[in-house]
């Protein structure tokens, strides 16, 4: 697709989220007509001054004329604000439903966009470009239609008052186009690059307050310095280029307007010389001149705006037309189920060579245990993401009730999930906010406080200052890794899924939190499905059945004690880890 019509076509949408408020934007259109309107009439009212009040000496209409010129700029005074107020309340309700629906968009798309782009390009993208879209908005229009009437106007009046001297005018519009055209596509590109670097700027930003403690305990700061600073330089330098395109073309433009002038000066005195012009005319004659110098001056100018809110929109554009999570189910089956099963499952990332899971086949029954081990990467992570469909296998199939995952809806396959990982996660809200997370009904506090008992969490919760009122701040940075571990259990307890999902749900804890934890996992795991994820071995010896992974197949499945008793893998892991144990009590 060709720019101008790419341009049209990004117009047509942006000014489709605003056809719920055509009344608001019709009366900033006129608004803008009456301002730019004001100009001619008062270069207008400069001959009638000159000539019937100055050289005819008519006392009358002396009289009259404050009041006309009073009356003339308070209307232009309120047309202007009329227009400034709509223009304002249009575009921050344009960006208020780009922000909406990018923020939808965000929550509907499938893991695998998270891992392909980074966070800090897409916050960038929901702040940053969002606000420049304004500018190939209503900014722009302001620009456009308010000034270009005005040029138009005061064209119309130049060409009443002397054709032949305004042609000369005429001659300056395609030299300026061109020269529009040409930087507009120079300013296009950095602007595309501009939003990129915002994006690695964000990122940073966001990497540096995430893991701050990081930072400073490992000295982090000869490395975050120079890498924030290069991002900042980025940015500085882009917009240094985007400044002097826009100079380049402002200031020739208006080089060229300032020699068609002149041109017109000479003449205009020529012909006042010879009588051709009365006063009244040749002074509203170079009032229309000078006027035109503003707008023609703004328009020429508005081109470095109109081609970052531009890009900004693409940019925004694309994001909305994000294909969403694949879900094409119809079903939604009850509750109650059978059990998962695995038929000849296989994974591959994209962009990767091999294969995370290969031909695995596993049935787990309904309210079974069942434990993934296997070393890092042999798969176990990839398996357990399969059943909420976070990623989609790349062969076979899995089944939930023997139905499989892909004809249940989304919704109804993930309300029957509960997930606790090593990585929980907390938001900056109350106790009871995040315990029931995501509840669709009024919350209990009988719910609330048999859920945090059973999670071991009551303890902890019982000394908080508004107790499940207290909030807990960013990602529960108020509570110790054990209390931030219980409250991610309450939060399964209370959802009460028949499927559970434990990804390292007691690694780098100390003993005592470990022992308070693995109390609230057993209450967690009573009759439910569950899936764990352990390196610990000693946390899964009660497990109904193990499954034994290495690089994305399975190796051996058995409990506990038939594990041991071959001695093959899971023997040799079980020997390591009793052996490291015991090392680490001797040293204690």
């Amino acid at each position: 697709m060709s720019q101008p019509s790419s341009n049209i076509a990004i117009y047509r949408r942006l000014f489709g989220y605003l056809t719920q408020y055509w009344k608001v934007f019709a009366i900033a259109l006129l608004a803008m007509s009456v301002a730019a309107m004001t100009d001619p009439l008062f270069a207008r009212l400069v001959k009638l001054l000159v000539d019937d009040g100055f050289v005819s000496r008519n006392s009358e209409f002396m009289k009259t004329m404050p009041f006309a010129i009073v009356g003339l700029f308070f209307i232009r005074g309120a047309a202007n604000f009329v227009n400034e107020y709509a223009t304002a309340w249009l575009s921050s309700n344009l960006v208020r439903k780009l922000r909406d629906e990018m923020f939808q968009t965000l929550l509907r798309l499938p893991v695998r966009f998270y891992d392909d782009h980074p966070a800090g390009r897409l916050m960038s993208r929901i702040t940053f470009d969002v606000g420049q879209v304004t500018e190939a908005g209503f900014n722009i229009i302001t620009v456009v239609v308010k000034d270009g009437l005005t040029i138009l106007g005061l064209l119309g009046l130049l060409l009443y008052t002397d054709w032949r001297l305004t042609l000369i005018c005429l001659i300056v519009i395609p030299v300026v186009a061109v020269s529009i055209r040409v930087v507009g596509k120079r300013l296009r590109k950095l602007a595309h690059d501009s939003q990129q670097e915002m994006g690695s700027l964000t990122q940073v930003l966001g990497e540096v307050i995430h893991g701050q403690r990081v930072v400073k305990v490992h000295g982090g700061k000869s490395y975050e310095i120079p890498r924030f600073l290069r991002a900042a330089d980025a940015l500085r330098r882009n917009a240094i280029k985007q400044s002097s395109a826009s100079s380049i073309s402002t200031g020739s433009t208006q080089f060229i307007i300032a020699c068609a002038l002149a041109v017109i000066i000479y003449f205009a005195n020529a012909r006042a010389g010879h009588g051709a012009f009365t006063a009244g005319d040749f002074m509203s004659f170079m009032t229309g001149m000078l006027m035109l110098f503003g707008p023609l001056k703004r328009i020429t100018g508005v081109n470095q705006s109109l081609q970052r809110g531009l890009a900004a929109a693409e940019s925004i554009f694309s994001f909305l037309d994000e294909k969403p999570e694949a879900d094409h189910g119809t079903l939604e089956p009850p509750t109650a189920h059978t059990g998962i099963t695995f038929e000849n499952v296989g994974l591959r990332y994209p962009k990767s060579e091999h294969f995370a899971l290969k031909d695995v086949s596993l049935a787990i029954r309904a309210g079974e245990t069942v434990a993934l081990v296997g070393g890092s990467g042999s798969g176990k992570t990839s398996l357990a993401n399969l059943i909420p469909r976070f990623y989609e296998p790349t062969a076979g199939r899995i089944l939930l009730d023997k139905i499989p995952l892909t004809d249940i809806t989304l919704s109804s396959l993930r309300r029957q999930i509960a997930l606790v990982s090593q990585d929980v996660v907390l938001f900056n809200d109350t106790v009871a906010a995040n315990i029931a997370y995501g509840a669709k009904e009024a919350i209990s506090q009988k719910a609330l406080t048999e859920a945090a008992c059973a999670a071991n969490a009551m303890d902890f919760i019982d000394k908080m200052p508004q107790g499940f009122d207290t909030l807990i701040g960013e990602n529960g940075m108020r509570l110790s890794g054990g209390q931030r571990q219980r409250l991610a259990i309450a939060r399964a307890l209370f959802k009460n899924a028949p499927i559970l999902i434990l990804d390292e749900a007691t690694s780098a804890l100390d003993t005592q939190s470990e022992r308070l934890v693995q109390a609230a996992l057993e209450n967690l795991m009573k009759n439910r499905t569950t899936l764990v994820i352990a390196h610990r071995l000693s946390t899964i010896e009660k497990a109904d059945r193990i499954v034994v992974l290495d690089h994305g197949q399975i190796v051996e499945t058995g409990t506990h004690a038939e594990l041991l008793a071959k001695g093959n893998m899971y023997a040799h892991f079980h020997q390591l880890q009793f052996k490291a144990e015991q090392e680490r009590h001797v040293r204690n």
